[in-house]
């Protein structure tokens, strides 16, 4: 099953809300926050030997990937609205 089925109704009530685009980044972002959930409980059980207060080191690489993922998909959100309002400017719809 891919996630554009497993997701349907987010995608539905997000897409109406923001446009296609917006709508599915984020959709996007609600994954990566559920992953980086649970990657944060599985670090909890999997501390590195070096620093018990840390997770392990692979997990704090998943970590730091998951969330340089949010912030890209977080930037090209911004940007699309940004792009929007301009548009909305330019035809004189601000208001």
């Amino acid at each position: 099953m891919s996630v554009f089925d497993e997701k349907r109704a987010e995608l539905d009530r997000f897409e109406f809300m923001m446009g296609v685009e917006r709508g599915r980044l984020a959709v996007a972002l609600d994954l990566l926050t559920d992953s980086l959930i649970m990657v944060g409980q599985h670090g909890v059980y999997c501390a590195s030997s070096r620093n018990p207060a840390k997770p392990a080191l692979d997990l704090q690489a998943v970590l730091a990937g998951i969330e340089g993922a949010k912030a890209l998909i977080q930037s090209v959100m911004e940007e699309l609205r940004a792009q929007r309002e301009a548009g909305r400017a330019e035809s004189g719809l601000v208001g």
